[in-house]
């Protein structure tokens, strides 16, 4: 018998495709707006000025501050050159980086955003927003949060370099497998999480010997938007807030702590639930969940420990006070023993179950 369930409908509006970000300037004219603040990071401040020049009047101004984890300092800085430009909405070119600060700006002035991701890592669906203050990285869900309209561009995605492919894929994943055993996950969601697992099983070790495989760029942005639309319509859980544990309080890099986290924190759930991930054991193989995410991600390259990035035995202790500290929902208790338990796994890069 069918479970229960609500489904809350999608409201962001998104355009799929390639070139499709030459339609950035007719996407925040059908919004209402006349002049808009083009964000990016640093690195990819060139892409930002390409953007504002296609952009033409439109084009309020850049602002190329982006950071991981959304400073709040940064962020102030941002909103400020947001007003000055007289801009009205934001258009946000990159990343997770550069899609949290167009969210702070847009919680904080209520401006609208258009979105173009040009990686795998999933925030733009969501009404999600992580800021970092004072070393620690808290985390919020509004409407206001979310963004109106999201563009994806297959071409942008095409010199996406290997390793970024692998990690911010291993990133998307992880929003899939969460939703899965979320409290109000519903068949649509469940179908899409399905999409992308397959998805991302068959096409990221293609774009590793061709990277610039159009057909599998496809696929693989596909399957970070039905990701991304997971992560924003139902609960994430433990490997969301160990994430943002590692993230906000030891600076690691996004992609890679999810990379890393993915197998241990499915293990570690998939006791409790293994019915509700069995999806991702058919789509991986390995005998289990989390056995099959580590032989994924071993085959692809993808880093496998935490001391790769830089975290030191010595910091698992602190990192699992942390994550306890507030309750939250997830399948299995959360408990100090059995995740310093996890971290320590997770540290060594040890097979799960092995």
């Amino acid at each position: 018998m069918m479970e229960s369930f609500v489904f809350p409908g999608l409201t962001t509006r998104v355009v799929f495709g390639r070139g499709t970000t030459a339609r950035a300037g007719d996407e925040a004219r059908r919004l209402g707006h006349s002049k808009v603040l083009v964000l990016s990071t640093p690195h990819q401040k060139a892409d930002a000025e390409r953007l504002a020049e296609g952009l033409g009047d439109l084009a309020a101004g850049i602002f190329a501050g982006a950071v991981m984890h959304t400073p709040v300092a940064v962020t102030e800085e941002a909103v400020a050159a947001f007003r000055a430009s007289g801009a009205t909405a934001v258009v946000s070119l990159g990343g997770g980086s550069t899609t949290g600060l167009g969210k702070a700006i847009a919680v904080r002035t209520g401006a609208d955003q258009v979105v173009i991701p040009t990686t795998y890592a999933g925030s733009e669906m969501t009404d999600i927003l992580g800021e970092t203050a004072d070393g620690e990285k808290t985390t919020r869900r509004s409407p206001d949060i979310r963004p109106e309209t999201v563009i994806y561009d297959v071409d942008l995605t095409l010199s996406l370099p290997v390793k970024l492919t692998v990690t911010s894929a291993m990133n998307a994943i992880a929003h899939a497998m969460e939703a899965f055993y979320a409290p109000d996950r519903n068949p649509v969601i469940e179908l899409m999480c399905r999409d992308a697992t397959a998805a991302f099983h068959a096409c990221i070790p293609t774009l590793i010997k061709d990277p610039m495989n159009a057909a599998a760029r496809g696929r693989a942005l596909y399957g970070a938007w039905c990701c991304s639309t997971a992560l924003g319509y139902v609960q994430m859980a433990l490997h969301h807030k160990l994430a943002h544990v590692f993230g906000g309080s030891f600076d690691t890099p996004h992609a890679e702590t999810h990379a890393i986290l993915l197998p241990y924190t499915t293990a570690f759930n998939e006791v409790a639930v293994p019915d509700l991930l069995a999806p991702i054991a058919e789509a991986f193989g390995g005998g289990s969940a989390g056995g099959g995410l580590w032989d994924f991600a071993q085959s692809v390259g993808s880093p496998l420990s935490l001391k790769e990035i830089g975290i030191a035995e010595s910091d698992l202790d602190r990192a699992a006070a942390i994550a306890v500290k507030n309750a939250y929902a997830n399948p299995r208790p959360i408990e100090a023993t059995s995740i310093r338990e996890l971290l320590q796994a997770a540290w060594e890069g040890r097979r799960p179950g092995a």
